[in-house]
């Protein structure tokens, strides 16, 4: 309990407040404010293992809102606010009234009277994504400002078109784990590679938010992929400047090896041509079925002419000392079990399994973290409350 204690001061020592304020984007967050989120992502995990409650809500509710495909952030969400006392409440806009044409302005404050937080996926449409979580942020703000709800709620993006914070922070939160400390990451190389899979539409937010949240810390990011999938100018950019900033660096090539050689991690990670993601988007706007048809063979054609940008153990023999981490958003495509030919190996995923399931084991704490740094004006007061009150999480007989 010590430890934990001693955790809680630090957090307290981080000049840093995220009270009041949504979470979007990771390089909109100071490097104090990220550094906050994984400290008390860990707090919250070691209470939890020591079977201490940290429901901070009496009541409350929490609002997902996936407009994509989801297993790990959708069970994350779920767990983070039901840890923290919410109810969670999936909003399925088909059966609701936005089938009817109801406003982003409407729904918004209609779900929201007594709701905390609202988390929204909304990933697959280029220019689309960020932008609808802006919306639902100035909406509740309304809301709030003119006296409609009695708190604002807290808006937390579970992936976006630009971003995925809840992923990369539990990333994150993973490399300092296992290398023993942020400071420790300075100097190390990541491979964050495209892979072959044969899915198609995989939306660029992983590698987008690696760049732009690893670049921060003083690392040698290393991105690799075949032409044709090029991530958005904007975040590329960014991701050179802050990988100046610390004292990193930033490199970008079209060969998978060259990634891998001397790397520490590698992060190998199918993802759309930035085009057909493009093309997509539009024809999805005209509803036109027959055209999202064509685009499909198109994309998965393109797709078929880089099998070779597998992760196997060859390309792991080529990284330092053959022993470079392993790291996966997951699910991974995983050749010869899950497609006939994918992003990594079976032997490869087999030996890191592991790992790449403690990663995932993050994102409900960071979650969690987002939100009570985001709820509470003090957290480390809350927390070492938490400790004194030492509510039992589970009652074992």
């Amino acid at each position: 309990m010590d430890k934990i204690k001693d955790k809680i001061r630090s957090l307290n020592e981080i000049p840093a407040t995220m009270y009041g304020k949504d979470f979007l984007l990771t390089w909109e967050k100071t490097e104090a404010e990220l550094r906050s989120v994984l400290l008390t992502t860990e707090i919250l995990q070691e209470l939890h293992a020591k079977n201490i409650s940290t429901r901070i809500f009496e009541s409350g509710l929490a609002v997902s809102n996936f407009r994509d495909n989801s297993t790990r952030t959708r069970f994350s969400f779920a767990s983070a606010v039901n840890a923290l006392g919410l109810a969670v409440q999936d909003l399925d806009e088909g059966k609701s009234q936005i089938a009817h044409g109801e406003t982003v302005q409407e729904t918004a404050n209609m779900i929201s009277f007594l709701t905390e937080v609202i988390g929204i996926r909304d990933d697959m449409y280029p220019g689309l994504g960020d932008k609808y979580q802006r919306q639902v942020i100035a909406a509740v703000k309304y809301g709030y400002d003119n006296g409609i709800l009695a708190q604002k709620p807290v808006v937390v993006n579970l992936q976006s078109d630009l971003d995925h914070p809840t992923q990369t922070l539990a990333d994150l939160a993973k490399l300092k784990e296992y290398f023993g400390s942020l400071e420790n990451l300075k100097g190390k190389k990541i491979a964050m590679t495209w892979a072959y899979s044969p899915s198609y539409g995989k939306p660029l937010s992983v590698p987008q938010g690696l760049i732009g949240l690893l670049t921060r810390w003083g690392m040698k990011v290393s991105l690799a992929h075949p032409e044709g999938y090029e991530l958005l100018p904007d975040i590329m950019s960014l991701a050179e400047k802050q990988a100046q900033d610390s004292g990193g660096s930033f490199e970008v090539s079209n060969d998978m090896k060259s990634a891998f050689k001397e790397a520490d991690i590698v992060y190998p990670k199918s993802w759309a041509p930035l085009s057909i993601m493009r093309q997509r988007t539009e024809l999805v706007q005209k509803t036109d079925f027959e055209g999202l048809k064509g685009l499909e063979k198109e994309a998965l054609s393109m797709n078929a002419r880089h099998k070779e940008w597998e992760c196997n153990a060859a390309m792991m023999a080529m990284t330092r000392n053959g022993d470079a981490l392993y790291q996966h958003c997951l699910p991974a495509d995983i050749s010869g079990v899950s497609c006939a030919a994918g992003e990594v190996s079976a032997d490869v995923f087999n030996k890191y399994m592991k790992e790449t399931y403690q990663q995932a084991g993050f994102k409900p704490f960071v979650i969690a973290a987002m939100i009570l740094l985001a709820k509470v004006k003090n957290p480390a007061e809350a927390l070492a409350e938490l400790i004194d009150q030492n509510k039992k999480r589970q009652f074992i007989v």
